[in-house]
């Protein structure tokens, strides 16, 4: 693997200067928090979940990627992040459960999802927790347990945690979960495509080891990406997702 310290300095924090919302914006309260997320197109329903400490606004190639190929797309951004008030601590848990009850209000019916890193790991929880709530899906750059994360990366998240004037919970999550297990994992029975750079911060093998434990699953390693980018400004990840509703008739 390789990878410069400085880009995984960047990991959360992409606000691009110029970008413009295609659709429109709105809160919705969720799970005890309020949610900001976009709306856009027409179609069927596709979730796009974002990573650790950034925006839905890190999705702008996709939302115009799949709102031009006829979906709706719904990007969120998750609790306690973005544009949402930030809170004290975080669990995947709860965000998954936040998804879940969006889903539910909005009256979604086995609605598409895209997640990257946080995201994707949003994605096992929810489908653990309520077997069957989504299509299929895409997951980017997402580990299933502590030995998912690259010792470096590792190491650059407690040193920066060490370094802060003020708890980072955040990056605490980060440290803590994800805690699932293998037979866990085969429960999910949604399609799911999983992918990774093979520069990405989560090692090679782990992200093989996940396709692996979904038995539903299709893995592509993307080679000389890195964590975010074939996602970014990048219409990489858009197009696999869309041929990927393809070939699931979605």
């Amino acid at each position: 693997m390789s990878f410069e310290m400085e880009s995984l300095s960047r990991l959360g924090e992409f606000r691009p200067e110029e970008v413009k919302c295609i659709g429109e914006h709105k809160t919705i309260e969720v799970n005890g928090v309020s949610i900001l997320y976009e709306e856009a197109g027409e179609g069927k329903p596709v979730i796009l979940v974002h990573g650790n400490g950034d925006c839905h606004q890190t999705f702008y190639v996709q939302i115009k990627q799949l709102a031009a190929s006829g979906y709706k797309v719904y990007a969120l951004d998750s609790r306690g992040q973005g544009a949402n008030a930030p809170l004290p601590e975080y669990h995947y848990a709860d965000m998954a459960e936040d998804v879940y009850q969006f889903i539910e209000q909005l009256g979604l019916e086995k609605p598409a999802f895209f997640g990257w890193s946080d995201g994707g790991i949003v994605f096992l929880y929810l489908e653990l927790a309520h077997p069957g709530t989504l299509g299929p899906s895409v997951i980017c750059g997402a580990n299933y347990n502590g030995e998912g994360i690259d010792p470096v990366f590792a190491a650059f998240i407690k040193d920066t945690i060490a370094k802060s004037d003020k708890p980072n919970p955040l990056m605490e999550l980060m440290l803590n979960e994800p805690d699932l297990k293998p037979e866990q994992l085969e429960k999910i029975e949604t399609p799911v495509l999983v992918l990774a750079g093979t520069d990405d911060v989560i090692p090679e093998q782990h992200t093989k080891e996940l396709a692996a434990h979904l038995k539903n699953s299709t893995l592509l390693l993307l080679d000389g990406e890195d964590h975010g980018s074939y996602i970014q400004g990048s219409k990489i990840a858009g197009d696999l997702l869309l041929e990927f509703l393809k070939i699931n008739r979605y």
